[in-house]
């Protein structure tokens, strides 16, 4: 069995709430758990929340999953193991989500070498895979649809979040919805609501 660490205290805690509400579960999860299977806790799983245990992580030999959490892979203890393990070519970094434009995770998925961690340049060597289907933003389509859901009496809507394309095309489908007015703020500019 080759190991898995959950390597984030909040992730760990996070955990923890999905298995103290069931109730909240979909009927294929549901069971799944029904079948026996316990979907956060199995064998070689392993929840890491002192620091301490994370560092021994990078002493490892052998196979493992680790998972490390951390938007754009800007901060954390995932900075650690990338740092341990991206000049390795048998370390696969897996990318889940959407990165941001000028961060070290859409470096990596844009597979620029080197890059910066901790100020120090390494070289990437291991092998940069992702998947954007689990991404924990709401996408266009799910923004349009609870957009819809509210009716059209929105007066303003601001756009924050996303790349200067993607956020036009959102502004856009909005003001085809009946959005008065909507804005996609600069850096800085303020607006009255």
């Amino acid at each position: 069995t080759v190991p898995v660490y959950v390597d984030s205290p909040l992730s760990t805690k996070a955990t923890g709430v999905y298995e103290d509400h069931s109730e909240c579960f979909d009927r294929e999860a549901m069971s799944v758990i029904l079948e026996g299977d316990a979907p956060f806790q199995f064998g070689g799983l392993n929840y890491i929340t002192h620091v301490q245990d994370s560092k021994e992580l990078n002493n490892s030999r052998g196979p493992a999953v680790i998972i490390s959490a951390s938007g754009m892979c800007e901060g954390g203890r995932i900075l650690h193991h990338l740092r341990n393990n991206i000049t390795n070519p048998r370390s696969i970094i897996l990318i889940v989500g959407y990165q941001a434009e000028n961060t070290l995770g859409r470096r990596l998925v844009e597979r620029v070498s080197p890059v910066r961690i901790f100020g120090d340049k390494y070289d990437v060597e291991a092998r940069v895979h992702t998947i954007n289907a689990l991404s924990a933003h709401a996408d266009s389509r799910g923004l349009i649809d609870y957009f819809t859901a509210m009716g059209p009496k929105v007066e303003k809507a601001f756009v924050v979040h996303g790349e200067e394309e993607q956020s036009k095309a959102l502004a856009a489908g909005l003001t085809e919805l009946g959005a008065a007015d909507v804005q996609i703020p600069s850096p800085g500019q303020s607006f009255e609501v």
